[in-house]
């Protein structure tokens, strides 16, 4: 069992940067992949970020490539996101999970444990 929270998220204008992060707990936590996905009202659920558990490997989607960067300490239990120059499209429900194989990570169903979400809004 592993539980995540996220927290970090809130109300920025375009440009600005926010840091989230995901609190967790679990003996295993460490050796699990995390990653981040968002979902923007009457959209699916859609893959951001990832990072393995050495933070060695990480995979992020197009629209966010050269923006966010993800990042984890494991002494803390703890997954960031660190999201600079955010758009308004930005804007979403930011969800953490986390999966114990690197394989099909940019998968919604790949997932084995997720976080309840903190809303991420960018006015423009």
């Amino acid at each position: 069992q592993v539980h995540l929270v996220e927290s970090g998220g809130g109300l920025v204008q375009a440009g600005a940067s926010l840091r989230l992060s995901c609190a967790a707990s679990g003996r295993t936590f460490s050796t699990y992949v995390k990653g981040w996905f968002r979902q923007a009202p009457g959209k699916e659920r859609e893959f951001v970020a990832a990072i393995s558990w050495s933070g060695g490997r990480t995979d992020y989607a197009d629209s966010v490539k050269g923006r966010f960067t993800i990042s984890r300490d494991n002494a803390k239990n703890t997954a960031y996101l660190q999201m600079n120059s955010l758009k308004p499209e930005d804007t979403a429900v930011y969800y953490c999970a986390a999966v114990i194989n690197w394989n099909m990570v940019r998968q919604v169903n790949g997932y084995d444990y997720w976080g309840q979400g903190t809303q991420v809004t960018v006015s423009s």
